[in-house]
């Protein structure tokens, strides 16, 4: 277990230790920025010290399809947890392109207000016609849009994120049991500008690479879809995980699991979903705080418990679920908030191969 000690937001709380006398302020002319924007990073809480900045990034990783309902993921804490629950992301697509659209809405709850979290996610997905050791070969590539903001003050994050490309090597391996792994990245190109009461108050703030694995399992038996994706994100040491703050020397990696257990009756699926997120410890160098200190939102935990439901139109498939925070966790530098979430999720197969024609011996 780690030890508890400096656990600070950075800036924020430094100003926070001298005191509200002027003379001390005015010996800290960081504080004055510092006072000016502490109401909007809490207002944004979460959101943007977790879901944000520990890389919103809602970018996806494919479409699957088993057994005629096709089901579809998206990434996590560098994208939101939950994404991904209740979705078969192990067994292999079958050849063709297929369209995914992620659009969700959500808010979060604390003893100082709420705030609202959401994003839009197009993503392509090639199950390719290429197989290593009998695992199909499968490419996905995102451009995902997030939207976060508060009311008092009227701050806003919303535009592009970092786009997302993977690979993927998906397998059925039998009885039922499919198996995949996936590798990408969330590219640091753009984190969008941070904005309060209308003026630019930081831009990219929540810029930073990382490296996206997951290990997907699933069942299916008898109309029954059991489903587990474990994702890892390993985040970039590149930028700052708030506007003030200094860079860090260690940005705090998260793990995340999204399950379901759905049954499918004709053309419906219902089902429960559960996930959770587990953060590792980011730390900075403060000139003030000493060296290593902890980050926001270093050791957040959280997890929900929901519904999904579905609808097979025929070549479009749709998945609608929500679900809502039942434990919430941090290490004592942020305030828990719980959240609830909306998604809706829907599949266009775009191509696929025709179907070889049968040879017809003349004699």
């Amino acid at each position: 277990m780690r030890p508890r000690r400096l656990l600070r937001a950075g800036p924020l709380d430094y100003c926070e230790v001298l005191g509200s006398s002027r003379s001390r302020h005015m010996a800290n002319p960081r504080c004055d920025r510092v006072k000016k924007f502490k109401s909007v990073t809490e207002a944004l809480g979460r959101g943007i010290q977790m879901k944000l900045t520990a890389k919103f990034a809602g970018a996806l990783l494919g479409a699957m399809t088993f057994s005629g309902a096709a089901l579809a993921s998206i990434a996590g804490p560098t994208n939101p947890t939950g994404e991904r629950a209740g979705l078969d992301l192990a067994s292999p697509l079958p050849e063709g392109v297929y369209f995914l659209d992620f659009a969700s809405v959500g808010s979060w709850r604390s003893l100082k207000g709420d705030n609202g979290f959401d994003y839009n996610v197009p993503l392509i997905a090639w199950s390719t016609p290429w197989t290593v050791a009998g695992g199909r070969i499968q490419l996905i590539a995102a451009a995902p849009m997030i939207s976060a903001s508060n009311n008092v003050p009227t701050a806003h994050i919303r535009g592009m994120y970092n786009p997302f490309v993977a690979g993927q090597i998906a397998w059925n391996i039998g009885n039922g049991f499919s198996v995949s792994y996936l590798a990408g990245a969330y590219i640091g190109i753009s984190g969008t500008n941070l904005f309060v009461n209308g003026a630019l108050a930081a831009q990219n703030p929540i810029n930073q690479t990382t490296f996206h694995q997951q290990l997907a399992l699933a069942w299916h038996g008898d109309g029954w879809n059991a489903t587990a994706n474990l994702i890892y994100n390993l985040i970039g040491d590149t930028n700052s995980v708030n506007p003030l703050a200094p860079v860090p020397v260690r940005n705090a990696s998260f793990f995340s699991y999204d399950l379901g257990l759905t049954k499918t009756l004709g053309k419906w699926e219902v089902g429960m979903v559960a996930y959770g997120t587990v953060a590792q410890t980011g730390t900075y160098n403060d000139a003030n705080l000493g060296p290593n200190t902890f980050l926001a939102c270093s050791g957040c935990s959280q997890f929900a418990l929901g519904g999904l439901i579905g609808y097979n139109f025929g070549p479009v498939i749709t998945q609608a679920t929500i679900a809502t925070d039942l434990y919430v966790h941090s290490d004592g530098n942020y305030w828990q908030q719980k959240e609830t979430r909306g998604l809706l999720r829907t599949i266009i197969p775009l191509w696929n191969p025709e179907a070889p024609k049968a040879v017809v011996a003349k004699y």
